[in-house]
């Protein structure tokens, strides 16, 4: 069976590291496979270099909200055919996403942080994340490191940052995936615990579960296990990796795919 690790981010969304560099670290990891699943765009889908010694698979991990139960939901998209249906309907949130940032770079400049954001460094060469505004911070020396108590004391816990955009329903996302011919995909449900809204996202059209990733607990797998087996589902597995994007960022390849999720996505 194929060693693939089914879910990475690059620099195309909230990853540190280029698509190429992502490949070279796999193939040393002895991968056969894996899929750069950015956040919100299908952008790599045309970045990802041709002659590659490794099956580089393009996917989209698409950012979701259920405000009726208040639940974070995270939605993997493989094998989309039609990606322009696909990147119409995530355009608005990265939009969202790059306007939420540049409102948090006015504050922190108004706070005495010196910020150009024509230097910062923005997926795809278009949208800024809070990642790359603290990578500014961090490189310029005006905060020691990137996840330490500065970020949690401004970006989290009701900091002057600490706010965040609208989200993409989860249902729609699965609906838009298999309409535009791809595999959806609900990530590391160990991490959000909305086992209860499988049953619903596989009747708009879900296939799979994601089961080996560094936040779900061997409890959370047995639960996933149960309802890939109630309902059919295949069952893929990934390190979810951002490299330096991400605080304790697990290592490339950590978690690799179950043999049906490889022989669905691969």
């Amino acid at each position: 069976m194929k060693k693939a690790d089914l879910h990475t981010h690059s620099r195309v969304s909230d990853g540190s590291c280029t698509i190429e560099e992502l490949t070279a670290s796999a193939i040393k990891k002895g991968l056969n496979a894996i899929a750069v699943t950015d956040h919100d765009t299908l952008s790599q889908v045309r970045q990802i270099p041709d002659g590659l010694s490794i099956q580089v698979i393009p996917g989209i991990e698409i950012s979701c909200f259920d405000y009726k139960t208040n639940m974070r939901v995270h939605v993997l998209g493989y094998r989309i055919q039609n990606i322009s249906l696909v990147e119409d309907f995530v355009h608005p949130l990265l939009l969202a996403r790059h306007e939420n940032s540049m409102t948090q770079i006015e504050i922190l400049q108004k706070n005495g942080y010196s910020i150009e954001p024509d230097k910062l460094h923005r997926a795809d060469g278009k949208y800024i994340y809070k990642q790359h505004i603290m990578e500014c911070l961090v490189k310029t020396g005006q905060v020691p490191e990137m996840f330490g108590s500065f970020y949690k004391h401004i970006f989290k816990n009701n900091g002057i940052c600490a706010f965040d955009i609208h989200y993409l329903n989860p249902y729609e996302a699965v609906r838009i995936i298999k309409e535009a011919g791809g595999l959806a995909v609900l990530a590391h449900s160990g991490q959000q615990q909305n086992f209860s809204l499988i049953p619903r996202l596989v009747r708009e059209g879900l296939t799979g579960l994601e089961l080996n990733h560094p936040a779900n607990s061997e409890k959370d797998k047995a639960i996933l296990r149960e309802y890939a087996e109630q309902y059919s589902l295949f069952l893929t597995g990934g390190s979810d990796f951002h490299g330096d994007y991400e605080p304790d960022s697990p290592g490339l390849g950590c978690c690799l795919s179950e043999e049906s999720g490889v022989d669905a996505i691969c």
